[in-house]
């Protein structure tokens, strides 16, 4: 049974046309499909640890949309976890996006490194982001894909005892910080996560 997810959400995620992806970017992809595939076939619990340097952008994007397309098809036994090759916090525009995009945002935690509940579903299940280190105790630590979302998170990430590593980079939106395309550009990378999240989930049979 699929998830109800919020009617805005799922206006937006029917407006993603992942027929305009690259071949060469689809090539990537493809690993990412197989495995979870691969998961799927065998009935077990899937787990994606989304990795980036500081794990304050890419890999909480990664994470929550990742969760959301599983969830939009349908594929039960999916857990999404994000880190980093360091902890910071994670970036204010992320949080704007994703609330401008249709989640429900709330903070718990006004900390340095504050903590936010994002929300979905109409089943109110939401998902902890805070920015933490991939071997934080709050991921998985064995039987999981780690899916390095940046090159410097996969150079200097040279031994992660994951059960597949699978190279995805994207380009980090923090070139745009501090300017006037900041939101634009945010909301871009936030989309074109979104588009290859639901290319990949759409093709689990």
């Amino acid at each position: 049974m699929k998830t109800e997810i919020y009617k805005p959400l799922k206006k937006y995620i029917s407006s993603l046309n992942e027929t305009e992806l690259a071949g060469d970017r689809i090539t990537k992809l493809l690993s990412l499909v197989e495995y979870i595939q691969l998961n799927k076939n065998e009935g077990t619990s899937l787990k994606l640890n989304f990795i980036c340097t500081h794990n304050s952008r890419r890999s909480h994007l990664c994470q929550v949309w990742a969760k959301v397309m599983a969830a939009y098809y349908g594929i039960d036994k999916v857990k999404c976890y994000s880190g980093g090759t360091e902890s910071t916090a994670v970036y204010k525009t992320v949080v704007e996006v994703l609330i401008s995009t249709g989640f429900e945002v709330t903070s718990i935690a006004h900390y340095e490194n504050p903590t936010y509940k994002v929300n979905f579903t109409e089943e109110n299940c939401p998902m902890t982001l805070f920015s933490k280190r991939y071997s934080d105790r709050y991921n998985p630590r064995e039987n999981y894909a780690a899916v390095m979302t940046c090159n410097d998170a996969d150079a200097n990430c040279p031994i992660i005892p994951a059960a597949t590593r699978i190279s995805l980079p994207y380009v980090d939106p923090k070139v745009s910080d501090g300017t006037v395309e900041e939101l634009e550009i945010y909301s871009e990378r936030s989309r074109q996560i979104a588009t290859e999240m639901k290319y990949i989930f759409s093709q689990i049979k």
